[in-house]
């Protein structure tokens, strides 16, 4: 809906008078117009027209096209990485199932602190149950074989769980009248905000161990979604507590004069509209979330990024990388452009009601 829009605001009268207002504005619009159509087709060439879709085609690769069969072969590997391959059903339905959590998460009728926390935490729940196993008949399936697509939804849903909480609290403790606990929550927020978010993960993964006694240590996937958990926590307080400044104070007077309590004015005045100026800012904040779980590649986890490199890690599909990186891409390219579509229309949702 909001290309279509842009397509239609799109002053094409003016375009053409700028681009063929002169011979010279003519030829090289000319030139460039027929470069992105030769572009064009040669991209479609290579990844339609002459590719190879079978596993069992392999032999057609060295044609020239496209060699999707590498997807065909190890796709398995790329979406569920080292999860046992008899229990890839169970990675499936967790996926599903936390994809869906999302997706209700972003229908209007369900903004509210209580029915918000109980879709996630049954989402997650069901999630990390057909997961671990362990449960229910469940064969059990420790962390450290999880990968692929199912590790990356499940690093960023535990993230946001964790880190929305958290950063809710870092901002009212920011706010806070008591200067120790202001000047805490400050010093954290700013701590963890200048520094970039691969030291914090390595920290968690690799330092804290080496400080902690064993007892203390945990489970490393466990430190490491903490520690992304708090750096995500540390953004979206700022982003609240542009929220907050949005608010005028007068509205925390008329709370006090009608007899709420503090926690009363903040339940029922002020956070819902300090939510709603900040939806906006928050879907940026997720969106960037989802693009930056491709770093615990670098501290050994098996994303879906190192399930890639593992696909086309054997002699026989190494010169098959491109295509196998071009389809983690639009993996990315879905979620991401489906939650910024969703950003746009929380943007014109609220344009309208505030007129």
């Amino acid at each position: 809906m909001a290309s279509v829009a842009l397509f239609d605001r799109f002053d094409w009268k003016q375009m053409r008078r700028r681009s063929f207002q002169t011979p010279t504005d003519s030829a090289i619009t000319a030139v460039v117009v027929a470069v992105l159509v030769w572009a064009l087709w040669q991209a479609l060439s290579w990844a339609l027209f002459n590719a190879v879709w079978s596993a069992d085609n392999v032999e057609q690769c060295k044609e020239g096209g496209a060699c999707w069969s590498v997807i065909d072969a190890r796709y398995r590997l790329i979406l569920f990485g080292l999860y046992p391959y008899e229990e890839h059903w169970r990675s499936t339905l967790a996926c599903v199932s936390i994809i869906a959590t999302v997706v209700i998460s972003c229908f209007p009728w369900t903004w509210s602190a209580k029915r918000l926390s109980t879709i996630w935490i049954v989402g997650f729940a069901a999630y990390y149950l057909l997961m671990e196993g362990g449960l229910l008949g469940l064969q059990q399936v420790t962390t450290d074989q999880w990968g692929g697509l199912a590790l990356t939804l499940f690093l960023f849903s535990s993230v946001v769980l964790i880190g929305m909480p958290m950063g809710l609290g870092l901002a009212l403790m920011r706010r806070s009248e008591m200067p120790v606990v202001s000047a805490f929550a400050s010093l954290v927020i700013d701590l963890i905000r200048s520094l970039p978010l691969l030291t914090t993960l390595f920290t968690a993964a690799v330092v804290v161990p080496i400080l902690l006694p064993s007892w203390l240590e945990g489970d490393k996937i466990w430190r490491v979604i903490l520690a992304f958990g708090l750096f995500f926590a540390c953004y979206q307080a700022e982003v609240l507590r542009g929220g907050f400044q949005a608010i005028p104070k007068g509205q925390f007077e008329a709370g006090k004069a009608l007899g709420l309590t503090y926690w009363q004015i903040l339940g029922y005045i002020v956070l819902p509209q300090v939510f709603r100026h900040a939806l906006p800012s928050t879907v940026n904040n997720v969106v960037v979330t989802f693009k930056e779980t491709a770093i615990v590649i670098i501290i050994g986890f098996f994303d879906i990024l190192a399930s890639a490199n593992a696909a086309f890690g054997t002699a026989e599909w190494a010169p098959y990388y491109i295509e196998v990186l071009t389809f983690v891409a639009l993996i990315y390219w879905v979620f991401l452009f489906g939650l910024g579509q969703y950003g746009e229309y929380l943007k014109r949702r609220m344009k309208v009601a505030q007129r």
